[in-house]
């Protein structure tokens, strides 16, 4: 039996592992001067002015809404097709998550699927890059009113593209970034937040401190710069560290190779699962698209369920996945989110499947991937 191939997996060369080292060896690890650099590359990278590194999107997603204002009593609107912490952001602080149903082609939230779920309490809308495929955030803006922020979700999306050609992160929005091992930029952990407002940026990185006004980094190189023992808010341990910064800019600097092989594997597994009952997620092989992950569906009148194709390629040592359980249909936001019906969440989640892709997969594990659908449905 072939070795088990995971649904995603990080490639750290040489180049990455000599990063570590050599921040190891100047005897600072902590965020400091390869943190800073780190931002100004994914800022150059993003074409954006200001882009603060944090401990996970998660933390970013949360210090972002945090920033905004949001808090108790407040309504944020997010798709229920999501992982947990899109919507854990607001229970953090406090706000109420809403749930949205999704586009069915798409998997992302769309204009009116966002309005249905808008009221008065409305504060922020957590906008989900599924998969990689950006969401029509341009839209969304125009049609929702100018008292509710956009908190973008891109946890999937670095290397993306929205539809006008800009990259993922620069909307002017909150966008937030995961580098978590299997994306398409991997330090291990941590995330980042994309932003055009200065004041904002400086609320973000004060938070991500513990609400002070001066890093460990600048106490340490200024020594007129001491520690601030007049505390004035209730900030975060969220910073990001150079060790993770210097894979980061390895990472960054090898996005171009990533994107070719996830490409690759992608038309591979678009051509041989043609006549298969399965769609694909519109776009799924579009460059634009990050392709953090590759998802089909199984179409009505299949032989097997999806639980049993999932379970199939797992006896084969094939790492698919589920990206997601709905999030309206567990206990945890059963007394914490609004009660909805998301018809079209529930039918895509009860066939959505995630099949391996990343910058580890390579054209013939998607050809051993192909081979055993099809042999599996026949």
């Amino acid at each position: 039996m072939r070795p088990y191939l995971p649904f995603g997996k990080p490639d750290f060369s040489e180049r990455e592992i000599e990063a570590v080292a050599r921040v190891l060896r100047s005897g600072w690890v902590g965020m400091g001067p390869e943190t800073l650099a780190f931002e100004g590359e994914l800022a150059a990278a993003l074409g954006v002015p200001h882009v603060v590194t944090t401990s996970s999107c998660t933390s970013a997603m949360l210090m972002s809404l945090k920033a905004l204002g949001i808090g108790p009593g407040d309504e944020v609107v997010c798709p229920s097709l999501t992982w947990c912490s899109t919507a854990n952001a607001a229970l953090y602080l406090g706000a109420t998550p809403v749930f949205c149903d999704v586009d069915a082609e798409t998997l992302c939230v769309h204009p009116a699927s966002v309005m249905r779920v808008v009221t008065p309490r409305t504060r922020a809308v957590m906008v989900v890059h599924f998969g990689g495929l950006a969401a029509p955030v341009a839209e969304l803006r125009a049609a929702l009113p100018p008292s509710v922020a956009i908190v973008e979700d891109a946890a999937h999306a670095f290397g993306s593209r929205y539809a006008d050609g800009r990259a993922v992160g620069a909307s002017g929005n909150a966008v937030c970034f995961s580098f978590y091992a299997n994306k398409t930029l991997s330090t291990g952990e941590g995330g980042a937040v994309a932003v055009f407002d200065e004041a904002l940026a400086s609320e973000i990185r004060s938070l991500r401190q513990h609400g002070l006004p001066e890093d460990a980094w600048k106490r340490f190189t200024h020594p007129n710069v001491v520690m601030n023992a007049n505390l004035t808010r209730l900030g975060y341990k969220a910073n990001y560290t150079d060790l993770q910064a210097a894979i980061g800019r390895v990472q960054l600097a090898r996005q171009a190779e990533f994107s070719r092989t996830r490409l690759a594997a992608a038309e591979v597994y678009r051509a041989g699962l043609q006549s298969l009952p399965l769609a694909l997620q519109k776009l799924a092989t579009d460059p634009a698209h990050s392709r953090h992950l590759f998802i089909v569906l199984l179409r009505e009148g299949a032989r097997l369920s999806r639980d049993e194709l999932l379970a199939a390629l797992r006896q084969r040592n094939i790492g698919a996945t589920i990206h997601y359980e709905p999030l309206h249909l567990m206990p945890l936001y059963a007394g914490t989110a609004a009660p909805v019906s998301l018809p079209q969440t529930e039918q895509v989640a009860a066939n959505i499947l995630t099949l391996p892709i990343g910058a580890s997969v390579t054209v013939d594990d998607a050809h051993d991937v192909v081979a055993a659908i099809r042999e599996i449905l026949g």
